[in-house]
């Protein structure tokens, strides 16, 4: 099962070393396919499967499954950087316990070559797990924990849908990291990405200056429709590549939703579409898409 797993991987690589499409970066979950956490040598592969297509990756937490530890151990002497997402929700303990293991990361790597950000909760305000300004403490507490440890540079964010990037947060980002997705809206995909654009525009509005990037888009390559939305490989494509050149063509920087198709991902939502966002497949080695899969002209 090893040695066809390796095989799979070379040929994907193979596959996809030259003339890959590139992305600005990648949203990226390191638990395995069966939902299990994450050894350094899982990540190493995985590193080594999406390189073709970005050096960029936004994670969500570092104490679940532990994984900030090997992500940043296997992202070690290589140009990778990441974004460290410190889970909030309804329970504060959890919050400390990523900010600890964050503070405690900060003794054994190198964060001012890795890390190109801290994302401090995503969505607890729109899940009404956390107000604005309960969320805004948070993010005043973690600025102030890396400045006592040397590293006030690193910047840091929350992430929160369009709607709910209340100036109460604005204020204390130090970029503005939104989510937008037109599927969940409803949308129909010949609108989907003016729709999105529209929300991206009148977030620099509120933002007045400050950077607005993309934190979460994507679009669904199966599972149930949403409304006007319709899943399908053709339009997942579809939106991404109108989607990235567009963002290329307007200096948007952007995490795309997601690396990974991923089985074990809720399916608690309104449509059975959580496992289906990804551009590798579900085995983490075979690509989606074939390539080129967008082409800006």
């Amino acid at each position: 099962m090893k040695l066809a797993y390796h095989i799979a991987l070379f040929a994907s690589l193979a596959s996809t070393a030259l003339g890959a499409s590139q992305f600005f970066g990648l949203n990226y979950n390191p638990k395995r396919p069966d939902g299990s956490c994450p050894n350094v040598y899982q990540v190493q592969d995985d590193l080594k499967v999406l390189r073709p297509y970005t050096n960029r990756l936004r994670i969500y937490s570092v104490h679940d499954c532990n994984q900030g530890e090997p992500v940043l151990r296997a992202m070690e002497n290589t140009d990778w950087k990441v974004e460290l997402g410190l889970w909030v929700n309804k329970n504060d303990a959890v919050f400390e316990a990523d900010k600890n293991e964050l503070l405690r990361l900060t003794k054994y790597f190198n964060f001012a070559k890795q890390v190109s950000a801290v994302v401090v909760g995503s969505e607890a305000v729109y899940r009404k797990e956390q107000t604005a300004e309960q969320l805004a403490a948070k993010i005043r507490n973690v600025k102030q924990a890396l400045a006592n440890v040397g590293l006030a540079s690193i910047p840091v964010t929350t992430s929160e849908t369009w709607p709910t990037y209340y100036q109460t947060l604005i204020k204390e980002v130090d970029f503005v990291n939104m989510h937008g997705f037109p599927f969940w809206e409803g949308v129909s995909i010949d609108k989907a990405n003016d729709k999105m654009f529209q929300h991206i525009y009148d977030l620099q509005a509120a933002a007045k200056g400050k950077k607005v990037v993309v934190g979460e888009t994507g679009w669904p390559s199966a599972g149930d429709h949403y409304g006007a939305a319709q899943t399908g490989m053709h339009n997942a494509q579809s939106y991404l590549q109108q989607f990235v050149c567009r963002a290329a063509r307007e200096n948007i920087e952007y995490y795309y939703f997601n690396s990974f198709d991923q089985n074990w991902a809720s399916t608690n939502n309104a449509s059975n579409v959580e496992g289906n966002w990804g551009i590798v497949k579900n085995d983490y080695v075979t690509p989606k898409f074939a390539e080129p899969i967008y082409s800006c002209k």
